[in-house]
């Protein structure tokens, strides 16, 4: 496949969450639709996604994606469950009977939400190539599939300034889910930031191997927070759940800890307590929006890799920023996040590239 990488650019925001069930209806036909792209109008068009066993109401990667699906069903009036809607994930074995019974149903276009799924819509992929798809967060080689990456590095490096500058005991910590080469670029873009501002810091890093455990998180930020880290990132879905509570108790108890939090703006996750320092916003729900609309219109990016970025507005930090970072650090924040624009500094994806970027700290 000659992979054509395009950068789409980022809609408002202001997306409001509409929480519906999953509809379980579908026949049994094993043609798909003939959509080829050519979309629809309005009331004639057709989105769905699959979300992954972290399920819609995550509070993060597969909700901030229906966040965006329903904004977009909503803008060009049709109608839940009919026009858009989704299936839920209990477990990895519901991914492909998910994703082929929206195709017999005749979606314009299905997403499989998140690099879990890839194997499963390469399958649905060609049992159905008169249905268009898109994956997010992982490049499946087929002509009626659109790919979906993120420059999560650059948004986590701008979370790690903040952490850098913000820790009053020098250590900080960093949960992933599962150790993946996604979830590396938050490990690693996180990383950076903060050696960038604070070389003298430690960075404590575990993964739980699981984005659906809220204990497993609770656990692993018991003994970070223990060992001294006040500031933990998480990258752990459904499981980063398990850092807040965690991060809240001892809060109550009159530590001063806090969460960094990822995909959506997770300020209201840390409340009553308030340990919400900032978060990583990954716009999952603009690139929803972004790709149903091209798809509706009739310009489905079968074939494509479509990334974004800080460059625009893709990834970032939370509005709500300014609530516990103070305006030296936020200016500072915004300094890195030009260089980074600009490509006058390039933040580190992988372990490789950490290690080089290493070399020029000082």
């Amino acid at each position: 496949m000659n992979k054509k990488k395009t950068i789409l650019s980022a809609l408002a925001a202001g997306l409001t969450l509409s929480t519906v069930l999953a509809a379980c209806g579908g026949d049994d036909n094993e043609g798909g639709s003939s959509s080829n792209g050519e979309g629809g109008e309005g009331g004639d068009f057709k989105v769905a996604m699959v979300t992954d066993t972290g399920g819609v109401d995550d509070k993060s990667f597969n909700q901030s994606a229906w966040e965006g699906l329903t904004k977009f069903g909503q803008d060009n009036d049709l109608t839940e469950n009919e026009g858009y809607k989704y299936l839920q994930s209990a477990k990895q074995a519901d991914y492909q009977p998910n994703l082929q019974q929206l195709a017999r149903d005749n979606f314009n276009l299905i997403y499989g939400i998140g690099f879990l799924m890839a194997e499963d819509v390469q399958k649905v992929a060609e049992q159905f190539p008169d249905n268009n798809f898109a994956i997010v967060d992982m490049v499946v080689d087929a002509p009626n599939v659109a790919s979906i990456t993120f420059k999560e590095q650059e948004g986590s490096f701008l979370v790690g300034v903040i952490a850098g500058l913000s820790t009053t005991t020098d250590k900080v910590g960093f949960i992933g889910g599962v150790e993946s080469d996604l979830i590396k670029k938050f490990e690693n873009g996180f990383k950076a930031g903060v050696m960038a501002v604070n070389p003298e810091a430690t960075i404590d890093v575990k993964y739980a191997e699981d984005f659906n455990s809220a204990e497993k998180g609770t656990a692993i930020a018991s003994g970070m927070y223990g060992s001294g880290s006040d500031i933990i990132y998480h990258a752990a879905g459904g499981t980063g759940v398990g850092v807040f509570t965690e991060a809240k108790n001892r809060k109550k108890n009159g530590e001063e800890v806090w969460v960094i939090g990822v995909d959506r703006d997770q300020y209201e996750e840390g409340l009553p307590e308030d340990v919400t320092l900032t978060s990583m916003v990954k716009r999952v729900d603009t690139a929803t929006y972004d790709v149903s609309k091209q798809t509706m219109d009739g310009e489905f990016p079968g074939g494509e890799i479509i990334e974004f970025g800080l460059k625009d507005d893709g990834v970032g930090i939370a509005e709500t920023s300014d609530k516990h970072v103070s305006k030296e650090i936020l200016d500072k924040v915004e300094e890195y996040r030009t260089q980074l624009v600009d490509g006058e500094l390039t933040a580190p994806a992988t372990d490789a590239e950490f290690e080089e970027f290493m070399k020029n700290v000082k």
